[in-house]
């Protein structure tokens, strides 16, 4: 059994946390509601960066995100990983865990990749139950992240949206929507953004995450956008993010910018930015 209780976040612009921004952050957060961290560079015993997690995590909700679960592999989940996972949410108790609709693992080895996967029944099955697999070992309820997508599968026989839906009908987690992933997914595969956010269960979901990308061409000339994390957020997406808090309301908001990090104002415009755009949201 888990704790299917809402999570905590508020309803204000949250960042990735850097070690880099340690000082800006306690000293002037501006409108900054919460910070995420990715689980795997907070898995050990001591250190600087757990006693600089420990302090933080006494001023702001914390939100950790994991990046090496491979809740797509085709085979079982690190139960090492696992563990070591389980600790860190234990002491932490954060405001709300998630991670990604992807695999990273084949046997023993762990690719350095988040990669997609064909929407099938199988892969509802397998999914579902590796997330039950998380919730039941962390005691609480996990959100799932929609991917950025280069590519779809000839097995898929239904949409993403609706995959999502099965999965969280079957194990009663919750959904990360990345607006980011939806515009980089459309613009490579051709389809709506906007339809995708229509069809998308908007009342699951428990934090928003915007982050920039890169724009490339592919073999035929046709755009590609690679989702990067390593800029500021596109103002397509921005306006994307306006379609979508019309439809969902105000929700927890992430700005990631994982690559190419920028001094600390830079990334408090992108903040200040998100905090405008839930406070133009209708009460």
């Amino acid at each position: 059994m888990f704790d299917a209780t809402l999570h905590t976040l508020p309803h204000k612009p949250g960042v990735g946390y850097k070690p880099q921004h340690y000082s800006d952050i306690t000293a002037r957060p501006g409108p900054l509601g919460w910070l995420e961290i990715h689980a795997e560079n907070y898995m050990g015993d001591g250190g600087r960066p757990l006693a600089q997690l420990r302090h933080l995590s006494e001023h702001f909700p914390i939100s950790v995100h994991g990046v090496g679960l491979s809740i797509g592999g085709e085979g079982r989940l690190d139960p090492d990983h696992l563990t070591r996972l389980k600790h860190l949410v234990g002491w932490l108790n954060p405001a709300s865990f998630s991670e990604h609709l992807a695999w990273s693992t084949h046997d023993s080895h762990f690719l350095n990749d988040l990669l997609p996967l064909p929407y099938n029944a199988a892969t509802v099955t397998r999914v579902a139950d590796h997330i039950d697999e998380v919730q039941t070992a962390l005691g609480r309820k996990m959100l799932l992240e929609n991917p950025s997508s280069y590519l779809a599968f000839a097995e898929s026989d239904m949409s993403e949206t609706d995959f999502l839906k099965e999965v969280v009908a079957r194990t009663g987690c919750g959904l990360l929507l990345d607006v980011n992933n939806v515009f980089v997914s459309a613009t490579n595969l051709g389809f709506t953004p906007q339809g995708y956010i229509d069809a998308f269960p908007l009342e699951q979901v428990g934090e928003i995450h915007l982050g920039g990308h890169d724009e490339d061409q592919d073999d035929d000339g046709a755009p590609l956008l690679i989702d990067s994390h390593g800029r500021e957020v596109a103002d397509p997406v921005w306006a994307l993010l306006e379609y979508t808090l019309d439809r969902s309301g105000a929700k927890p908001l992430l700005i990631e910018w994982d690559t190419d990090v920028p001094e600390w104002p830079v990334l408090a415009a992108e903040i200040a930015r998100a905090a405008g755009a839930l406070n133009a949201v209708p009460a």
